[in-house]
Parts: C-alpha cells; sequence; structure tokens
C-alpha cells in the first residue's frame, strides 16, 4: 500500500511550508522556476497520498465484496466482471507508484 506514516506526513507539511515562506524571499526572481516546482510538487503529494490512501481502503472492501464472494458473484455478475477489468487498472496504477520509490516521480 502507498502511504505515508505520520513522520514523514510531518516533513512534508514542513517542506511546504518552508517552499512558501521562499517565495517572500528577496532571491526568489532567482530561484523562482525551482520554488514554483516544489510548491506545486509537495502540494500535490500531499493530495495524492491522502486520495490513493482513501481508493485503497475502499478498495479492498469492495475487492472482498466482488472477488471473493461468490454470491455478489452470481447476484451481480456484469458488475463482477466489470469490477475485474477495472480491479486490474486500480493495482496497475497502484503497482506504478510502488515501483518508482519516489513520490515525486508518482505524483508529479
Amino acid at each position: 500500500m502507498i502511504r505515508l506514516n505520520e513522520d514523514n506526513f510531518d516533513l512534508l507539511e514542513n517542506d511546504q511550508q518552508a517552499v512558501n515562506g521562499m517565495f517572500a524571499s528577496r532571491y526568489l526572481a532567482t530561484f523562482e522556476d525551482r520554488i514554483t516546482f516544489w510548491n506545486k510538487a509537495l502540494g500535490a503529494i500531499g493530495e495524492i497520498v491522502v486520495i490513493v490512501g482513501e481508493v485503497q481502503r475502499q478498495w479492498s472492501f469492495l475487492e472482498n465484496l466482488f472477488i471473493g464472494s461468490e454470491e455478489v458473484k452470481k447476484e451481480l455478475p456484469k458488475e463482477s466482471e466489470k469490477f475485474i477489468g477495472i480491479d486490474k487498472e486500480v493495482k496497475r496504477i497502484l503497482k506504478d507508484g510502488f515501483e518508482k520509490k519516489r513520490c515525486v516521480a508518482y505524483c508529479t
């Protein structure tokens, strides 16, 4: 599962504050491209980690329901089949994030 522990999430918030503080620097013009990149990248990381965490929690519930339950497969065969196709795509996206090992590369 893709996630940030509490310590890393705190570091992310601290880094976001530091980058925001850099916008007030008199040297902004020199580093503006880098500061803007990191501002957007850190914001994206924060958003995406939260969203992906929620998707993973909900997905594990749905996976048990549509793949693990023979009764649901019998009652909702089309939906179960559709879910299996979507399940492959979701797992591919999550695997891609896990394999990249770098939040910046995955989230930007």
